[in-house]
């Protein structure tokens, strides 16, 4: 199958420095990882690399982009579970007739999707009874930048706007943001700096100093408030 895809990634490169940001939201999506797993969108297989563990029986990556999949299997090789893992170029389209999965993921992807309701309904008749849909995305369309232009996003989500993309046969679980402090770093992007990609200093200082501030402001704002946003839908359904 031909895959008419192009995506630079560069900024993949980047926010691996992320090490915090990375525990912190992984933390949260844990308890959706069932030991079947499909993950949309792998990129170079960072996520897969922190989420990936003896508990999964199958992680099955799939990435359009070939340059990004050759660097994800790359990563794979080298990973204690690589031997559950399989890295696969291209979209839902790819999975055969007949498969099924315990969670599908969508980590910082669904944005990168113009008919992003499609993509879901598609996922959601992939899951298992009782399996999750999980998408982590940028939040709030007024913090769209350049940088967002430039990497290729269609939009940013708020908690109304990525329910509304859900589909319904599938039902709300959570719907919450992350990194409320990081909303002051994006809104100083947008107005005064405008860069189309930030810096690894400037990743490396919000990673360090502004996500552990961020770990402890969510908790007192209940989730409420953030530049990432998180929802989780269950399959009912058997």
């Amino acid at each position: 199958m031909d895959f008419e895809y192009a995506y630079s990634g560069n900024e993949l490169d980047v926010f691996y420095l992320a090490r915090n940001w990375k525990a912190y939201w992984a933390g949260e999506l844990r308890p959706y990882l069932g030991s079947d797993v499909l993950e949309v969108g792998a990129g170079t297989g960072s996520n897969t690399e922190l989420l990936c563990s003896a508990r999964h029986t199958r992680w099955l990556c799939l990435e359009p982009d070939e340059a990004l999949l050759r660097g994800l299997a790359r990563r794979v090789e080298t990973h204690p579970c690589r031997a559950v893992i399989e890295a696969r170029r291209g979209t839902l389209e790819s999975i055969a007739e007949g498969e099924r999965f315990d969670t599908i993921l969508y980590i910082d992807v669904l944005e990168h999707i113009e008919d992003d309701r499609r993509e879901l309904e598609s996922a959601s008749r992939l899951l298992r009874g009782g399996g999750f849909l999980v998408v982590l995305a940028p939040a709030h369309q007024w913090l769209y930048s350049p940088f967002d232009r430039a990497i290729g996003h269609y939009r940013r989500y708020s908690k109304e706007s990525l329910a509304a993309t859900a589909p319904g046969r599938l039902e709300p679980q959570r719907l919450f943001y992350l990194d409320s402090a990081g909303l002051l770093t994006s809104a100083a992007n947008l107005l005064c700096l405008r860069q189309s990609l930030p810096t690894a200093g400037q990743i490396r200082f919000w990673d360090r100093w502004i996500v552990p501030v961020s770990v402890r402001m969510d908790r007192w704002l209940r989730l409420a408030l953030g530049k990432t946003v998180v929802g989780v839908w269950r399959n009912e359904r058997g």
